[in-house]
């Protein structure tokens, strides 16, 4: 089968979620992961999910196993947050997602995909900004409030706006005015903790936006 068809795998058929330690600039990082049963040629283009400073890879919990079923899902503890090393002093959104893209390189993705969440979706923007021939597409959900919204123009790949009912939902759309070409989506049915509560609203578009 090619690459990257992945109709033909039943939606029910539950992925393995595991946990790992990988190591990156600021030593060990903590990722959590969904890896489709199987795996082979029929599995999709991978996913980084990129959580909410404070919290942590769990707050992607609702939507691992979801997504899991047809590509593998990494959703790594930030440096510094839940049982990743961190860096001594205090660091910017850049050097994050340059730690981030450490932990790509050791993976060897040729590409992948990235959605980040609340200022997670921050994080996720430089890392396409950074990685444009590797980063393929981009999802931000809830984009807080930034003086550096121009940086937003300067991604150059697909991206899709979902605007979650909680305190980010007068923010996001901001974002868009930087992101002409975006798709977006409003889910004013949804409420805090979107991916790890109530993550069945977005899985679908999710889904299909990201396609194989």
């Amino acid at each position: 089968m090619p690459k990257g068809s992945v109709t033909s795998r039943p939606r029910d058929v539950e992925p393995r979620v595991r946990r790992g330690y990988f190591e990156c600039r600021y030593g060990q990082l903590h990722v959590h992961n969904a890896i489709p049963p199987g795996g082979g040629f029929e599995e999709g283009t991978a996913l980084l999910c990129l959580h909410p400073l404070g919290l942590n890879g769990r707050a992607f919990k609702g939507l691992l196993p979801q997504l899991g079923r047809d590509r593998s899902v990494y959703a790594p503890d930030l440096p510094g947050n839940g049982e990743s090393d961190g860096p001594a002093t205090r660091v910017s959104v850049v050097e994050l997602a340059a730690a981030i893209g450490d932990f790509l390189d050791s993976m060897r993705f040729r590409q992948i995909d990235v959605l980040g969440y609340q200022s997670g979706s921050l994080l996720a923007a430089e890392l396409a900004i950074a990685r444009p021939q590797q980063i393929r597409k981009v999802v931000l959900t809830g984009v807080p409030p930034t003086t550096e919204g121009e940086r937003l123009r300067q991604i150059g790949q697909p991206v899709f706006v979902i605007r979650a009912k909680d305190e980010l939902w007068d923010s996001t759309p901001r974002a868009r005015e930087f992101l002409p070409r975006a798709r977006s989506l409003d889910l004013p049915q949804s409420g805090p903790n979107l991916f790890e509560l109530s993550s069945d609203v977005a899985v679908g578009p999710i889904r299909e936006f990201l396609g194989s």
